[in-house]
């Protein structure tokens, strides 16, 4: 029974690695002539790693939010609510690399907007600090000896009552007739309702659609509509139905917020300075397996093999979270492979100590790994209590809480955790399927 629960856990390490290597490959691999193409997952975000503005410039905006008029017992709900909103508005708007975060200076809330990649400042700012307002008008009836002189506002001042209230979400699609885009809407319950009146109301009549009291499109009502659906149709292009679709997404901000400090930034390191950090990178790396192979002899050989693992595993749950790599987080992931490294040489002294006692080759090797796991957990806790305090999640006022910190820390708590798995079940496990010999 333990032979097979062994054999199990080794088939999982595998699959877990191969997983891994799916996960990290490009999208297009070229090999002796063959091209190879990363599998499709079925998932609703990309794969790529995410960089950061000194890896992949961009624009950081610092915004002030005003708390004045928000009482204590809300104000972290209203807080986290802002947070989402913004995320909201520039991912639907096309950067999903972007980073917000909040932080706390001497009593002072602030958010901090991180767009990597983005060149027009101007445009994110606006996205960011505008909210849209939808309305529904149908039209009406206008006297003849009026027709010539009337409005906009004339023609269409019967409200219907929707707004972006009843809005549940926004999409652009494209028409299936001419291939442009438009904007769809989705509205809830109560919007559904109204909305089925209004068309039933205005049948073979014209329905206006408003965003800040700007006609967008009047589209003649055709037939009763209702299942709470409709669309924005207009002279939209794919830059301004998005901009569009993400303004009617975020709807109104819990807090005002007002902006304080706008950076076009350039990516600091460049491309061949991250070339030449991930050179340095693999040569030590490489240095630190050939330690452990010639300290330990094909023991090391297996913990670098287990290290492999756990490389493929943290870069495949830096895509999957995902994590936005900086320099300072590329150190975090750096410094907790040193961690990784020091569990392996804790367990094999100690099995080499039990070893030296006569202890047979399977029994030191299961002693190694208890009497290391003390050692373990208490270094890799204390690290991880570390971690947490720089990367400071209840926002306390007394700690530096800006993205940099937090980068480095989240790629050291999440490499610490993958460490203490690799080193205690992936490395045990490769043991007790490879090695044979003592020490």
């Amino acid at each position: 029974m333990i032979k097979k629960t062994v054999f199990r856990n080794f088939y999982l390490i595998l699959g877990l690695a191969f997983l891994g290597l799916i996960i990290n490959m490009p999208p297009k691999t070229s090999l002796f002539g063959f091209t190879f193409y990363r599998p499709s997952f079925p998932l609703r975000k990309s794969l790529d790693l995410r960089y950061g503005l000194d890896l992949a410039g961009g624009a950081s905006l610092i915004f002030d939010i005003d708390t004045t008029k928000t009482n204590k017992e809300s104000l972290p709900q209203a807080l986290e609510s802002l947070k989402g909103n913004i995320e909201r508005r520039v991912n639907l708007f096309g950067v999903s690399e972007a980073n917000v975060q909040l932080s706390s200076q001497m009593g002072q809330n602030r958010l901090t907007v991180d767009l990597p990649g983005i060149e027009d400042v101007n445009q994110a700012i606006n996205l960011i600090g505008k909210t849209a307002q939808l309305t529904f008008k149908g039209e009406v009836e206008i006297p003849p000896e009026a027709t010539a002189t009337a409005t906009v506002y004339d023609l269409f001042k019967d409200d219907t009552g929707i707004t972006g209230a009843h809005l549940i979400r926004s999409q652009v699609k494209l028409n299936s007739n001419n291939g442009t885009p438009e904007v769809s809407l989705e509205f809830n319950p109560e919007g559904a309702k109204l909305f089925e009146k209004a068309t039933e109301k205005f049948i073979n009549k014209q329905l206006a659609i408003f965003l800040d009291d700007v006609l967008v499109s009047a589209p003649v009502v055709n037939s009763v509509i209702n299942d709470g659906n409709a669309v924005i149709s207009g002279n939209f292009d794919n830059k301004s139905s998005k901009t569009l679709s993400a303004q009617l997404n975020a709807g109104a901000l819990p807090l005002p917020i007002n902006l304080i400090r706008q950076d076009q930034i350039g990516a600091t390191l460049g491309k061949d300075s991250i070339k030449k950090g991930i050179v340095a990178g693999l040569v030590g790396l490489g240095l630190v397996c050939l330690f452990m192979i010639g300290n330990y002899g094909y023991l090391g050989l297996i913990a670098d093999i287990g290290l492999i693992i756990y490389g493929l595993i943290t870069l495949s749950l830096y895509r999957l979270i995902p994590v936005t790599l900086t320099f300072p987080g590329i150190v975090g992931f750096i410094l907790s492979i040193g961690m990784a490294v020091d569990s392996n040489i804790l367990v094999f002294e100690r099995m080499r100590e039990e070893v030296r006692k006569g202890k047979d080759w399977n029994v030191a090797m299961e002693l190694g790994f208890g009497r290391a796991w003390d050692s373990i957990k208490d270094a890799n806790a204390c690290t991880i209590i570390t971690g947490f305090i720089l990367f400071n999640p209840l926002n306390w006022n007394f700690l530096n809480t800006s993205g940099m910190v937090r980068g480095f820390a989240i790629t050291l708590i999440l490499g610490i955790f993958i460490g203490i798995f690799t080193g205690v079940f992936v490395t045990r496990n490769l043991l007790r399927v490879l090695a044979k010999k003592k020490i």
